[in-house]
């Protein structure tokens, strides 16, 4: 049974490097393919968000004798994504730093002795068991010592600057505006992929339909690749496997 589940293993692990390959070959002489332009809200990964809201407020009620209506945000007409379907450009600048150092240093040492000058006066008998010679005082000696050092230390430095127009994809109730955007770039036969997604206030919204990505509640932002240099930098299947299996 041992080797069947052994050979199951194997089988599987190699279907799934040959699958890997074949789709490998088959894009050789092809340059990656680009997804198509799609509503994010037919995505199968879409949801819908619901989080904790306010009562809802009627904004459509005229006060007489008043040109302002109630839940406007100017006299004029505001340009800035409000709807569902509307564009607004994410603008993701991070530039994070991080350095942790740790040191620990640990030492003990330990020494016991032990003796018998004399006991019920039998002392006088060692000599004919251990014809050698012994010293009673010293019959049981000890010592032990040992010491731990470590040491860690990781620094980490990112910086991603990137521009992302996003869609509108849902209202929640209390107006503020969730976003789903991706961008693709290819150049030569490396594709690059952008996305992100979040909730936005309207208020955080600027002049010139823009937002910062540190305003986006909820954020996930990614950037990623694939393609011929992607795959070089990639670890062969087998040594994923083993990095997976092996306890050392």
């Amino acid at each position: 049974m041992r080797a069947v589940a052994k050979g199951s293993a194997l089988l599987a692990v190699l279907l799934l490097a040959g699958c890997g390959t074949a789709e490998r070959l088959a894009r050789i002489g092809h340059a990656p393919e680009m997804a198509p332009i799609a509503d994010p809200t037919r995505n199968p990964d879409y949801r819908p968000i619901s989080m904790p809201m306010p009562a809802p407020q009627d904004s459509r009620n005229l006060v007489a004798n008043s040109l302002w209506r109630p839940g406007s945000r100017t006299f004029l007409r505001d340009q800035r994504a409000a709807a569902v379907g509307d564009l607004i450009t994410v603008l993701v600048s991070i530039n994070d730093n991080a350095a942790l150092s740790n040191s620990t240093g640990r030492s003990r040492d330990n020494s016991e002795n032990m003796g018998i000058p004399r006991l019920l006066g039998l002392d006088a008998s060692y000599a004919r068991f251990l014809p050698n010679g012994i010293d009673p005082s010293k019959l049981l000696e000890a010592s032990s010592a040992n010491s731990s050092v470590g040491k860690g230390e990781i620094r980490r430095t990112e910086a991603v600057t990137m521009r992302v127009a996003a869609t509108v994809t849902q209202v929640l109730p209390n107006g503020n505006l969730v976003v789903s955007g991706r961008q693709q770039v290819r150049v030569n036969q490396e594709m690059r992929d952008l996305s992100i997604a979040g909730i936005i206030r309207p208020q955080d919204i600027a002049s010139d339909n823009t937002v910062q990505h540190d305003r986006l509640a909820e954020a996930r932002i990614a950037y990623g690749g694939r393609g011929t240099v992607s795959d070089v930098q990639a670890p062969r299947y087998g040594q994923q496997v083993l990095d997976a299996i092996l306890p050392f």
